[in-house]
């Protein structure tokens, strides 16, 4: 029978007079809440008081961030660059690489975040303990000097009028050192007043779009230039080293020794290193492997022991040694050395690389995962890093300048530079030891760093950059796991943690078909869906179901990403549910099964009517409680949620219609605006405390949720540990919000908010590339990406050779990126007088097309459109709707890497 429906009057009058404080409750060691006898009074000042010019400097194009040894920013500094899936090396603000985490030893329980330390922190009102997972590294971030497990580095020698002058590349010997991140890139520049010669240093990991396979590779790339600015020839000399990584962790006195072999062929000079033992339990050990440290040039010299130091002048002398070893637990440290003369203006570089390979992942992993019982992709496609070095310099070429060219067409916009960096950044999870990629080409990952495993469906539909930046990987996912070792046959449920979970969530649930669809959209054609669709239907069908009364709303008690099972109609998942179902309309249609169709659109269109008409208070979306047992149990109720809109800003992710009316959508994120995001979040935490510290006094961000009315048990009678969460500001779910800010064109707030966030994680503070939320590189910040899309108005649909750009800001003189299933490439857009023009030059791969929809940026009524892909003319149709351009070809046209479609409408 179904539910009388309560109106928000009655709703109010029912569930929002209730009394008393909250109850004592015991929580887990990392929320220990204190309370006062009434819920503490919401304190965010409803004015934000912002500087109207340093609102419109967030528009301005800008220079490329840069960080400055003179500024104390640089000790912070870790940029992942090593390969997807390959551990976590990063890059220190001077260049050196430090943490080294690619020995496997990562493990929930006994290895979490980058560093698996206990920091203590005031919350307010008492002192508490926060383990990595729970912020850690937000409180004390880790320091590359602490942790720099491997001897690695470069040294420069020179000589001038005959006096020699040496440099390592290290903080300490330079006056300047100025850190340019442009992931994948790190620049690094060194500059003194007493060293002759201009230096910088290039590092990155082959890193290309599309391509998995060779980004995925277990390597990084460290590009050293030195710049002879005098007015003279000079004699430069190049010193690099690293240290014997072989069984850094096991390697005990008495279990072996290490061994450095110098190889050389007519391209490339390397030092191979392993472990030498007998000891067969060791070779089985997570550390246990090679490396290999290579120069790819033709006339360097190897030298497979170069301690002692630190370096001098004599290290440029030592003799060529083939071999050498060292009884563990001593270091063995090789070095490459060239030298060239150098003419006056003139540049010369040396381009190495490091490459490991160890392939033992850790034992507990293969019990959690079955899949990782045969070790990591890299393995299965490289026998040891020897192997991974002769690919890298056997392709040497190709994969770097493919990676530049990533970069540069990344960074060629009139977008902001930070705001391209903060949208992008996060994609630097997947070089982490977050993920991993197993012999079997299975993706895999933590939430965060070692902690949280199965690549959670709740947490990962946030991340859109992975499935526009490698489609697929996803695709894989989808069908190996949430179709696969984590799909219940008998009734459609998504495991939300494949095997490693025993029920769905469900916001997972609706999220994963959000992102059958996305995958779909992002395919170069129909054969994901089709091979597909009868398991994405029964999985649509269950999410259907857990709609009881048959409103359109979902109903069912069940698990979702704040850890807890929430009881009534939640806003937020309901809304999310909605848009799934028109997601799977979307679907249906495609697949000619019109019954099913109709069923989804019969639900989306009873859902948002009753989400709307029930669901809204007059100014935001609330959570109503479940009729019998009321507010008994933890959830949102009357609060101000920070995900309340979510579903609509899912849609626009994928260019479905509206779920939820502007009027009431922009309504919603304006109560967030006002109840939720305060520019110092200091005032808010000291009273409402139990949360994680992911912002601390001082910085901006948006809450996740408040209690705008003041109510008395706002969040429920038997509050759990969970209500912690809803006092946090978590970058995953700000980024969710700015993005869709952004589509509603509420853009001042989405580039605020953004901002907001890209200063919370200023090198100055603590890692640019790491934002955290349960452990370090959380997969959730790369929601991020989907802020870029919105700004750019870009949908794209694969199958349909469809493709949209209507950029939200400066569209008459607009330049941006995008990716597609098989390409990627540069969109512009100018006006000039009535005349506007859009270019699509494609810089990689290929796109076909059939149809385009831009906007009309000159106004008034089109009378004329050209096309012309290179110098031939494309007969199209056009047809004006509003202030919408739809174009249309007869039959698909292929753009191909290097041609430009070039289109004028007058």
């Amino acid at each position: 029978m179904q539910k009388k429906p309560i109106h928000r009057r009655d709703f109010i009058k029912k569930t929002g007079l209730l009394t008393a404080g909250l109850a004592a409750v015991q929580f887990p060691a990392w929320s220990r809440y204190v309370f006062a006898p009434g819920y503490p009074l919401h304190n965010i000042p409803e004015r934000k008081n912002i500087d109207p010019a340093w609102i419109k400097s967030l528009y301005d194009r800008g220079e490329a961030t840069a960080y400055y040894k003179s500024k104390n920013e640089l000790k912070y500094i870790g940029m992942p660059v090593g390969g997807l899936h390959a551990g976590t090396v990063y890059a220190g603000g001077d260049g050196r690489l430090w943490l080294w985490q690619i020995y496997n030893e990562t493990f929930e329980g006994s290895h979490e975040g980058i560093e698996s330390k206990a920091v203590k922190w005031n919350d307010g009102t008492s002192e508490r303990t926060i383990q990595a997972r729970d912020g850690s590294a937000y409180i004390e971030p880790a320091i590359a000097n602490n942790l720099r497990v491997l001897e690695q580095g470069f040294a420069v020698k020179v000589v001038v009028d005959g006096k020699t002058f040496i440099k390592e590349l290290n903080e300490d010997q330079w006056d300047e050192i100025i850190f340019k991140p442009a992931y994948p890139i790190a620049t690094v520049e060194y500059k003194s007043k007493d060293f002759p010669v201009a230096v910088s240093l290039k590092i990155y990991p082959p890193f290309i779009p599309l391509d998995a396979e060779n980004s995925a590779l277990p390597a990084t790339i460290l590009r050293l230039t030195v710049n002879n600015s005098t007015n003279s020839p000079i004699p430069v000399s190049v010193l690099g080293w690293m240290e014997n990584g072989a069984n850094k962790l096991s390697g005990k006195e008495g279990t072996g020794k290490r061994v450095n072999t110098v190889q050389k062929t007519s391209e490339a000079t390397s030092v191979f290193s392993s472990f030498d033992t007998a000891n067969e339990a060791l070779k089985k050990t997570q550390d246990y492997g090679t490396m290999c440290f290579t120069l790819h040039k033709d006339n360097a010299k190897g030298i497979a022991n170069i301690s002692p130091w630190p370096v001098t002048e004599q290290h440029f002398e030592l003799p060529v040694m083939e071999s050498a070893s060292a009884d563990a637990p001593e270091k063995l440290v090789s070095g490459i050395f060239i030298k060239q003369d150098l003419a006056p203006g003139k540049s010369f570089t040396a381009d190495y690389s490091i490459s490991w390979h160890f392939n033992n992942p850790h034992p507990k992993l293969k019990n959690l995962v079955k899949d990782a019982e045969g070790g990591f992709h890299y393995g299965a496609r490289f026998k040891d890093a020897r192997e991974v070095s002769q690919y890298l310099d056997t392709n040497f070429e190709k994969l770097g300048t493919i990676t530049e060219l990533w970069s540069a067409t990344w960074n060629n916009s009139t977008l902001p530079q930070w705001f391209l960096e903060r949208t992008f950044v996060n994609i630097g999870t997947l070089a982490t030891a977050n993920t991993y990629r197993f012999a079997d080409g299975r993706f895999w990952s933590w939430e965060g760093v070692g902690a949280c495993p199965g690549t959670c469906t709740h947490v990962w539909q946030y991340a859109h950059s992975v499935a526009r930046i490698f489609p697929e990987l996803e695709r894989d996912l989808r069908q190996r796991v949430d179709l696969g070792v984590g799909f219940k046959e008998d009734t459609g449920a998504i495991l939300f943690r494949g095997e490693d979970e025993t029920h769905p969530a469900i916001d997972g649930q609706a999220g994963t078909i959000l992102r059958f669809y996305r995958e779909h959209q992002m395919s170069a054609d129909n054969t994901f869906l089709q091979a597909n669709w009868p398991k994405i239907k029964k999985a649509v069908q269950f999410m259907l179901t857990q709609d009881k009364n048959g409103d359109g709303m979902t109903d069912s008690p069940m698990e979702n990403t704040l850890d807890a099972v929430w009881e009534g109609e939640i806003a937020w998942i309901v809304g999310l549910c909605i848009a799934a179902a028109s997601a799977a309309h979307a679907m249906a249609v495609e697949m000619n099964d019109q019954p099913f169709a109709n069923v989804c659109a019969q639900y989306v269109a009873k859902g948002s009517k009753n989400m709307e008409q029930e669901l809204f208070n007059g100014e935001y979306f609330i959570h109503r409680p479940d009729a019998v047992k009321g507010r008994k149990e933890l959830g949102s109720y009357n609060t101000c949620h920070i995900d309340q809109v979510y579903g609509q800003s899912w849609a626009f992710q994928v260019g479905l219609p509206r779920i939820i009316s502007k009027e009431k959508s922009t309504s919603a994120l304006k109560a967030l605006w006002k109840y939720n995001f305060t520019t110092d979040v200091g005032p808010y935490i000291k009273t409402h405390t139990g949360g994680r510290p992911y912002a601390l006094p001082g910085e901006g961000g948006m809450i996740m949720n408040t209690n705008p009315h003041n109510e008395p048990k706002p969040y429920g009678e038997n509050t759990t540990w969970q209500l912690g969460y809803f006092h946090e500001c978590m970058s995953g779910f700000e980024h969710q919000v700015a993005a869709h800010l952004m589509a509603e064109g509420m853009v001042d707030e989405s580039l605020i908010l953004t901002r907001v966030i890209h200063e919370r994680y200023h090198a100055a503070k603590r890692n640019p590339f790491n934002e955290i939320e349960c452990s370090d590189h959380y997969a959730r910040a790369m929601a991020s990406y989907g802020t870029f899309i919105t700004a750019c108005g870009f949908e794209y649909h694969g199958p349909k050779a469809y493709i949209r750009f209507a950029p939200k800001w400066n569209s008459t003189n607009f330049k941006a990126p995008f990716t597609t299933a098989e390409g990627w490439g540069t969109y512009t857009q100018r006006l000039s007088g009535a005349k506007q023009t859009h270019n699509l030059e494609l810089k990689y791969g290929k796109l076909e097309l059939k149809d385009i929809v831009l906007e009309n940026i000159a106004g008034g009524k089109v009378s004329s459109v050209a096309v012309t892909l290179g110098a031939v003319h494309v007969p199209a149709n056009l047809k004006q709707e509003s202030n919408t351009l739809l174009l249309s070809f007869n039959k698909k046209i292929t753009i191909t890497k290097n041609q430009t479609l070039n289109i004028i409408f007058s």
